[in-house]
């Protein structure tokens, strides 16, 4: 199982100091997605920082999300060391075939394949080459009967938990 990070959440107390330091002083992209505001190093494209605002009403939840090379492999031993299933693997309409767990402080780790076959099936691409750009969706209210849906800050969305419970 081999894992590359492609995306991590970062709670900022100040989102315009925070794009201000990450762009002025560490020579980062800014990356606005008109949903998400992410940084990262012009020489890593597929590296995502998301820049999430805290505030005093939510607790903040983070996250990672990894590219494996095989989604249902890597869900099979995670969940075989008794990890917390959030989202069991499914196929998203983006070609991404995607599951996540929560880890022992409740993050969310996100895995993501990219199912090139169903894409472009005539293409050949070697394990470089995967890409995972589509961050923030809703889960479908299935995705844990443990859990309430949110969105997954694994998929690096502004998602966080209230003191009361979870937020959508």
């Amino acid at each position: 199982m081999e894992l590359t990070l492609t995306c991590c959440a970062l709670v900022v107390h100040d989102l315009d100091e925070a794009i201000g330091f990450y762009r002025d002083v560490l020579g980062f992209e800014v990356r606005d997605d008109g949903r998400l505001v992410s940084v990262g190093p012009p020489s890593q494209p597929d590296l995502r920082i998301v820049l999430t605002p805290s505030d005093v009403e939510h607790v903040p939840l983070g996250g990672l999300g990894f590219v494996t090379d095989n989604c249902d492999a890597t869900f099979e031993h995670i969940e075989a060391s008794g990890a917390e299933v959030m989202q069991e693997p499914i196929d998203r309409p983006d070609g991404v075939r995607d599951c996540a767990f929560f880890d022992p402080s409740g993050n969310v780790l996100r895995f993501s394949q990219k199912r090139v076959a169903d894409v472009l099936p005539d293409a050949e691409f070697g394990a470089g080459d995967v890409r995972v750009q589509d961050y923030g969706r809703p889960f479908p209210e299935s995705v844990s009967p443990s859990r309430e849906p949110r969105r997954c800050p694994g998929s690096c969305s502004a998602a966080g938990r209230t003191r009361g419970g979870t937020r959508g």
